[in-house]
C-alpha cells in the first residue's frame, strides 16, 4: 500500500513534460515573430527608396505641393491632391459603412432570433468576400447610369460612385466586428434594463452600445483603414485625375491608384518617378499607422471589463 509519505512526495514532484505544449508554444511563438518581422520588411522596403526620393525632392513640396505630375515635364510632386483624393473617397465610403454596418450589428444582436441571426450573418459575410475588382466594374457600369439616371451629374470617373461601393464592401466588416462586440456584453445587463422598465430599443443603443464601445470603435477604424488603402475599386471608378476636389461628382486619384497605375512597369526603376511610389507608400503607412496608434488608445479609454 502507498504510504501518505508516498503521496505526499509523488505530489511535491514536477508535473511530468508536456511536449506538446512546447510545440504549441513554439508555433505560437513563431507566428508572432512572423508578424513583427514582416512589419519591419515592409518599412524597410519603403524606407530605402523613399529615403532616396526625399534627397532629390524637398519634403516640405511634397507635403505642402499642390500640384502632382511626376510624370510629366515640368514634374511637380506635391502630395496633397492624392491625400484630399484619399480622404474624400473613404468619407463617402464611411458615410455608407458605418451608420449601414452598426444598424445592422444592433439588429442582429438584439432584435433578429436565432435563426434568423444565423442565416444572415454568414450571407453578410459573403459580401466581405467578393472581388474589389468586381466592385470596381459594378460602380463604373451600374452605379455611375443609375447615378445619372436619378438626376446626379457625375463624371463618367467620380468619387460618389467609388465611394459609396466602397462603403457597401465595408458594411460586413462594420457589421460583423460590431456585432461581436455587442454579442460579448453580459445578458445580466440587458435583464437589468427589461427588468427596470426599458424598451428593446432603449436597452440596444443605451445599455449594449456603450457596453461595446471599444469594439465598436475598433470595427469603424479598421473600415477607414480598409477604405484608405482600397485600390481596384478608385483605380476602376474614381479615375485617375489628380486634382484637389471636394466635389464628389468629379474625378480624383488616390493614394493608392497612383501606386497600382505607376508600378506596371512603364517608368524605369531607379529614376525618380520610380522612387515616388515609394514615397506615396511610406506617407500612407504612416497615415494608416496613426490611424491605429489613435484607435488603440480609444478602445483602451473605453474599454468594458466585466467579472
Amino acid at each position: 500500500m502507498t504510504t501518505r509519505a508516498e503521496l505526499a512526495l509523488t505530489s511535491l514532484q514536477a508535473p511530468r513534460r508536456r511536449y506538446s505544449e512546447d510545440a504549441v508554444r513554439v508555433v505560437l511563438l513563431t507566428a508572432a515573430f512572423v508578424s513583427v518581422a514582416t512589419t519591419f520588411a515592409i518599412i524597410f522596403a519603403l524606407l530605402k527608396p523613399a529615403v532616396e526620393f526625399f534627397t532629390e525632392v524637398s519634403p516640405w513640396d511634397f507635403f505642402s505641393g499642390t500640384t502632382w505630375t511626376p510624370l510629366f515635364e515640368p514634374a511637380h510632386f506635391g502630395v496633397v491632391p492624392l491625400l484630399v483624393g484619399t480622404l474624400t473617397v473613404t468619407f463617402w465610403a464611411c458615410l455608407v459603412a458605418i451608420p449601414a454596418g452598426l444598424g445592422t450589428a444592433i439588429f442582429l444582436s438584439e432584435y433578429a432570433r436565432p435563426r434568423v441571426r444565423s442565416l444572415l450573418k454568414p450571407a453578410l459575410e459573403v459580401l466581405a468576400g467578393i472581388p474589389t475588382v468586381v466592385y470596381g466594374y459594378f460602380a463604373l457600369t451600374f452605379f455611375t447610369p443609375f447615378l445619372r439616371s436619378v438626376g446626379i451629374n457625375v463624371e463618367i470617373f467620380n468619387v460618389l460612385s467609388a465611394g459609396l461601393v466602397i462603403g457597401v464592401m465595408l458594411i460586413p466588416t462594420v457589421a460583423s466586428l460590431s456585432e461581436d462586440a455587442m454579442y460579448a456584453v453580459p445578458h445580466d445587463l440587458r435583464d437589468g434594463g427589461y427588468a427596470l422598465g426599458a424598451t428593446r430599443r432603449h436597452v440596444a443603443t443605451r445599455i449594449v452600445v456603450p457596453a461595446a464601445t471599444s469594439g465598436i470603435i475598433a470595427s469603424f477604424v479598421l473600415a477607414i483603414s480598409r477604405g484608405i488603402g482600397e485600390t481596384m475599386i478608385v483605380l476602376i471608378a474614381a479615375g485617375q485625375l489628380a486634382q484637389i476636389s471636394f466635389d464628389p461628382r468629379t474625378s480624383v486619384e488616390t493614394m493608392t491608384t497612383f501606386i497600382g497605375a505607376t508600378a506596371q512597369g512603364d517608368v524605369p526603376t531607379g529614376s525618380v518617378e520610380y522612387k515616388t511610389i515609394f514615397a506615396v507608400g511610406l506617407a500612407l503607412f504612416a497615415i494608416t499607422l496613426v490611424m491605429n496608434i489613435v484607435s488603440i488608445r480609444l478602445v483602451r479609454k473605453y474599454r468594458e471589463v466585466y467579472e
